[in-house]
């Protein structure tokens, strides 16, 4: 039996994590929301609440290293949702800007930040490993600059996100790189280079095929199952297991997590991992950045303001210009170079992971990553501000450029159900050369329409975080083709609200579903037998001689009374209004 003592401080214990978990989201929500508000960003509304309630200002809570183990999951997860999103295809399009792009301006950056940061007086080794990870921008704020402008999906948005999407890529690389660098005597025992790069890739191959011979039909049995909390489980497991292996043989446990996301990459259950995890991913990845303020050392920043400042402006200068001069040698238009610079300028969320990195190998101090933490914190804070001032100058060109570009490759169609009347629908869209995303949760309708060159993606096309994954926010038009009488007006309603862009087609049962829906926000209700029945109707009536004419005249009427009928039940709410429109049978009452 456990002593009084022992009682009193279990209970002290939970009491300290409930007031600690309050006063932390607490203030997150407010500074969050604040941010969000005034254009900063999420990030930057985190790092202020984690400064405000850690040590170095009011002191609420515990100590951040504390929880600061469970927030590195958030980081973890954020590289398994960069994997997901590598489609091979999508990547075999972006290559030039990718490789291109990408590599330069990682490079050319890092180097050049690197030799402003050695001429104030840090070791070349230093240098290197605060100058690489500074080369890298944010990706958590500048997309969603990118989609509130409606620039994501134009020639602009398109090489900015090349160039973020292989930022994220070279987080492993430059890992490796501080690790190789590491002055830390706990890794003097450690394997030899060889050996780490034979487990490397080793480990890489173990989980491609891991994907694809254990991962993949576990899904899929899952999904036949139709738990969807098991496929939660089975997400975040798939996560934590590659990550833990990683770390098994001493590798990152990033490198895990991201080889973890692009061995489900081309899976149908891509859309449905990402609207799963992506709760799990932003609270913990909102965490980090918490824990991350927290442990900012603003003593040592206050000491050193005129450092901070001028670090965070050079930074800005030296990135937009590089990015400028890269932008020119890709014959991008000097104004939209100019804008991808100011962009790209600020320094970005994986900073503060290489930081640590760098810390952990002892080739920086606490108080240098406390100080380019300030800085990657000011130069974020800087660029809507940047992007607002130059809009004047910036917009105009790249506005016609817009225009005169075609549409980047995406969803122009969204088609939920993929059945018998979904593959028409589809097929017919395809045909016309619309850009489709098929998603459906039969497994087994999956794995058909695969072996027939149909890429169908498993999920609930019901609900709006997976519509959201699935490429609706740029949807053109959402079309729900199930079977059955499951969409509803609250449905309807709820997909307006979320996707205002998108024009909404339902399939609809019988006459009860359009009388349900005529008052929602919805472009079409399409009875999903009415016109085969008709055509059965027509090929009856020419069996049986009746002329072309008489056929013709005989479906306008019944088209015709049907409208009215179904006009008079839409306006009175009654089924059974409108009988008698009903055609019936000489000597015989509707």
């Amino acid at each position: 039996m456990p002593s009084p003592n022992a009682s009193l401080m279990h209970a002290a214990t939970e009491t300290s994590l409930l007031r600690d978990g309050f006063l932390l989201l607490g203030f997150a929500l407010v500074f969050v929301l604040l941010f969000r508000r005034l254009g900063l960003g999420a990030t930057l509304g985190f790092l202020v609440a984690g400064a405000l309630v850690g040590p170095q200002m009011f002191d609420m809570v515990g100590e951040p290293e504390s929880m600061r183990g469970v927030a590195e999951l958030g980081i973890t997860l954020l590289l398994f949702v960069v994997g997901l999103e590598l489609n091979p295809a999508r990547l075999w399009k972006m290559k030039r800007d990718i490789l291109g792009l990408g590599l330069i301006q990682v490079t050319l950056c890092g180097l050049a930040i690197t030799g402003v940061i050695i001429v104030t007086g840090f070791s070349p080794a230093a240098a290197l490993a605060l100058g690489l990870p500074l080369a890298l921008s944010s990706t958590a704020q500048v997309l969603p600059l990118l989609h509130s402008s409606g620039r994501l999906r134009t020639p602009f948005g398109e090489r900015a996100f090349a160039i973020l999407l292989f930022q994220d890529l070279s987080i492993i690389p430059l890992i490796t790189i501080i690790a190789a660098m590491s002055r830390n005597p706990a890794n003097a025992g450690g394997p030899p280079g060889w050996l780490l790069t034979f487990y490397t890739v080793a480990a890489v191959a173990g989980l491609i095929a891991a994907g694809r011979f254990l991962i993949r039909p576990l899904f899929r049995f899952i999904g036949n199952m139709g738990e969807r909390e098991m496929f939660v489980f089975a997400a975040l497991f798939t996560v934590i297991a590659s990550a833990a292996l990683m770390e098994w043989l001493g590798l990152s446990t990033a490198l895990g997590a991201f080889i973890a996301g692009v061995m489900l990459a081309d899976s149908p259950y891509r859309h449905e991992l990402e609207a799963d995890v992506e709760p799990f991913r932003s609270i913990l990845l909102g965490l980090f950045f918490l824990s991350v303020g927290m442990m900012l050392n603003l003593h040592a920043i206050a000491e050193r303001p005129l450092f901070v400042v001028g670090m965070a402006l050079a930074l800005i200068v030296v990135k937009a210009a590089v990015i400028f001069a890269i932008g020119l040698a890709f014959r991008m238009s000097w104004r939209s170079a100019l804008g991808l610079g100011l962009l790209l300028s600020q320094g970005g969320e994986f900073g503060f992971v290489l930081f640590a990195q760098a810390q952990n190998a002892d080739l920086i101090a606490p108080d240098a990553a406390s100080l380019f933490g300030a800085i990657v914190t000011l130069s974020m804070a800087t660029t809507p501000f940047l992007m607002a001032a130059t809009r004047g100058f910036r917009e105009a060109p790249v506005e016609r450029e817009e225009r005169e570009a075609p549409k980047a490759d995406g969803a122009n169609a969204l088609v939920v159900g993929y059945g018998r009347f979904g593959q028409t629908v589809a097929q017919m869209l395809i045909a016309s050369n619309i850009p489709v995303t098929l998603v459906d949760n039969d497994i087994e309708m999956i794995d058909v329409a695969g072996g027939f060159g149909a890429k169908v993606y498993f999920g609930d096309g019901t609900r709006l975080d997976l519509l959201r994954q699935a490429g609706a926010e740029e949807a053109e038009l959402i079309l729900f083709c199930i079977d059955g009488d499951q969409i509803g007006a609250e449905l309807v309603e709820a997909v307006h609200e979320a996707f205002p862009q998108a024009a909404i087609y339902v399939r609809g049962y019988d006459r009860r579903a359009m009388i349900r829906l005529s008052s929602t926000p919805v472009a079409a209700v399409v009875r999903e037998v009415m016109e085969s029945a008709m055509k059965m109707a027509r090929l009856a009536l020419q069996e049986l001689d009746v002329s072309p004419e008489d056929i013709d005249r005989a479906a306008d009427m019944y088209r015709a009374r049907d409208k009215e009928r179904l006009k008079t039940q839409i306006e009175t709410g009654d089924y059974r209004a409108g009988r008698d429109r009903i055609f019936t049978q000489p000597g015989r009452e509707p």
